[in-house]
């Protein structure tokens, strides 16, 4: 098997290519290119038994080109500098090219979260916290960290429990952290905003006629055969509303193998198995593969491949026997480099990471608005809205003369909630962030990763330059 290279650097090898295609100075490129700061971070923990260890973490912020800082911190044991550098890069492009208005960031511990009890776990979060608050590396306008892998609103509460408790007093404390319980600030829709965003992004782009027609498929997603890397948060609430508009999700590749049912498997079923402590390789499937040979799934025949687990899955080795035709990265960085390379020169369609996966950080960027501004979503409007939707349903019966059922009334009379709100940002930020790609791509008649890379990358120099740093 080829040896990967480090994931910051296939990141900047995206970079390049991209770069090549604007007119900016070297000087300025270098500065957006580099990562600003990385904080190693070792602390103790006492563990239930007694005994000390050594607590490894990172936090790095990639691009100050806007504040705060914004990205995800993740638990697990492969955790490395190289990894969240990565992945702040990843954070400054993917904000830029959505305009959400913050610069890269990513943090991590090193840990594999199943060895460790719900008490030393919490101790490790909650001196994460204090370690990063004592290098000015969290709050609401430096750094505003979120969930990612392992992490749920658990963990988050505990952080921003902490956060809260340092800096008592400071009344926009809430806004410096996001994915909160509702209870503690969190905004309705966060859980499932990664997952719906990717469904957001396949939908427009099988909405392209001319692209579908390269590739020999009917425009839209209905009979579209999927197969998903990954049952948790992301690939869940992917697979559950890629299904719901008639996608037939026929493959599912999770820890403990995959399996491939050509009639289709329903997520809710095999999630419902899954969390009552089964394994996917119970469930009745045409062909199921086990342990690590799971990876293989990747390879089976299918129309749309959503990767949304780990990085680096698709390398050079196994590019060349993927069958689908469209891949869309609901993970950060899946596809090597080289990988990149050989699924274009085979046609493949593939919607970047950086885009399709920007549900999270959208709806993040709201929660973080609502926390600062003190006011939920549809709090000052919705019944207003709905009055005024019934006075126009009364006009129009006092018109006509005829009365319409409880039924219309019920779905026409309604003011939005704040649930409803958060989902139309964010499918207007979607689709906004797909035509900026295509855009670019035609421009330059180039890919769509190649194409976001650009678009993130300009945005990025202009705010550099408005700020009178670059000429």
């Amino acid at each position: 098997m080829t040896a990967l290279p480090r994931f910051f650097e296939q990141v900047n090898r995206y970079f390049d290519s991209a770069a090549e295609l604007l007119d900016l100075p070297d000087g300025l490129l270098r500065q957006i290119r580099t990562c600003n700061a990385v904080y190693h971070l070792s602390y103790p923990l006492r563990r239930d038994d007694g005994s000390i260890e050594v607590i490894h973490a990172w936090r790095a912020h990639h691009s100050l080109h806007r504040l705060p800082v914004k990205g995800g911190f993740r638990l697990t044991e492969h955790a490395s500098e190289d990894e969240v550098t990565a992945l702040a890069a990843l954070m400054t492009y993917k904000c830029a090219l959505v305009d959400v208005p913050y610069g890269g960031a990513k943090g991590a511990i090193r840990i594999e979260k199943s060895n460790y009890s719900d008490g030393e776990l919490e101790r490790i979060i909650r001196r994460y916290t204090f370690e990063l608050n004592q290098r000015k590396a969290i709050g609401p306008g430096l750094d505003v960290p979120g969930p990612d892998m392992g992490v749920s609103a658990r963990e988050i509460a505990w952080m921003s429990d902490t956060y809260t408790a340092l800096e008592h007093g400071e009344i926009a404390a809430p806004g410096a952290v996001t994915g909160k319980p509702v209870s503690q600030g969190g905004v309705r829709g966060r859980v499932e905003a990664t997952g719906l965003g990717v469904y957001y992004g396949l939908r427009e782009t099988v909405a392209q006629a001319d692209d579908m027609k390269e590739l020999s498929l009917e425009p839209g997603l209905d009979g579209k055969r999927v197969v998903v890397q990954g049952l948790g948060n992301v690939g869940a609430h992917a697979a559950r509303y890629l299904r719901d508009d008639g996608a037939i999700i026929v493959g599912i590749i999770e820890r403990e193998g995959a399996i491939y049912c050509a009639s289709g498997l329903d997520p809710d079923e095999v999630e419902a198995h899954r969390r009552d402590g089964g394994s996917i390789l119970e469930l009745d499937a045409d062909h199921r593969l086990e342990g690590k040979d799971g990876v293989n799934g990747l390879e089976w025949d299918c129309d749309i491949l959503v990767p949304a687990a780990l990085e680096s899955v698709i390398t050079a080795d196994n590019a060349p026997r993927i069958q689908a035709k469209i891949i869309g990265e609901g993970a950060n960085g899946p596809t090597t480099a080289d990988a990149d390379a050989i699924l274009r020169e085979r046609g493949v369609l593939q919607v970047p990471d950086m885009y399709l996966n920007a549900g999270g950080v959208t709806v993040s960027y709201f929660e973080w608005v609502k926390n600062l501004s003190h006011v939920r979503f549809g709090r000052m409007d919705r019944r207003f809205t709905q009055a005024a939707h019934g006075r126009i349903l009364a006009a129009v019966e006092d018109l006509t003369g005829k009365s319409f059922n409880g039924d219309v009334v019920d779905r026409v009379a309604v003011g939005a909630s704040e649930e409803d709100l958060v989902f139309s940002g964010l499918e207007e930020t979607m689709i906004s962030g797909f035509e900026q790609i295509r855009q670019m791509a035609k421009l330059h008649a180039v890919d769509y990763r190649r194409a976001a890379f650009a678009a993130a990358i300009g945005k990025v120099a202009n705010s550099y330059r408005e700020r009178g740093i670059f000429p």
